[in-house]
């Protein structure tokens, strides 16, 4: 039997994770933590918490960083500077390869333009500095962006942030096969 674990905001927890297990079939056993991992800072400090449930993992797949790109605070401010964004990033990077070799990076989604606390601008930077660096650390990417970017209207519902159920399908699928591809090998 394998395993994968999956980390991430509530693009995961209320979006693409509730579908992936089903699609990844019987062979395949999910953790996931029943709470939003929301910005990476606390994604990171969660492997403390989640360390005996992700152990012998074959996979792990996260996202995180729509909470470290946002004005979280309403203060003009994004929540977390490129700096700490990266540090945080790299370090649940290397967190997770202690793991398993096998992990994948999904790319932060877009928000719909009129969502007022989050700039595509600032997600477009964050993965821009970001994928590089764990493409050279051996971290696969799978570009959820790019996905819903395709459809904003049609993969973000009203609240202008997190995925319809159209956009959510559309990402589980995209989430499985990439999860499946590296199970295979």
């Amino acid at each position: 039997m394998k395993k994968v674990t999956l980390l991430g905001d509530s693009i995961r927890l209320f979006g693409y994770g509730p579908r992936v297990p089903a699609l990844l079939g019987d062979d395949v056993t999910v953790f996931q933590p029943d709470v939003n991992c929301r910005f990476s800072k606390f994604t990171l400090r969660g492997f403390n918490d989640w360390r005996s449930d992700m152990a012998g993992s074959d996979v792990i797949h996260f996202n995180c960083g729509i909470w470290d790109a946002g004005d979280v605070l309403g203060d003009g401010e994004l929540f977390s500077s490129d700096e700490e964004y990266v540090t945080n990033m790299l370090r649940i990077a290397r967190c997770a390869l202690k793991i398993t070799p096998k992990v994948i990076f999904a790319t932060t989604t877009p928000v719909n333009p009129e969502y007022v606390s989050v700039d595509n601008k600032d997600i477009d930077r964050f993965n821009a500095l970001i994928v590089p660096k764990l493409e050279a650390m051996g971290v696969e990417i799978n570009d959820l962006h790019a996905l819903v970017a395709e459809d904003i209207e049609g993969n973000i519902c009203e609240d202008k942030l997190h995925l319809s159920e159209l956009g959510a399908e559309r990402c589980a699928k995209q989430v499985a096969r990439v999860i499946r591809a590296r199970l295979d090998e």
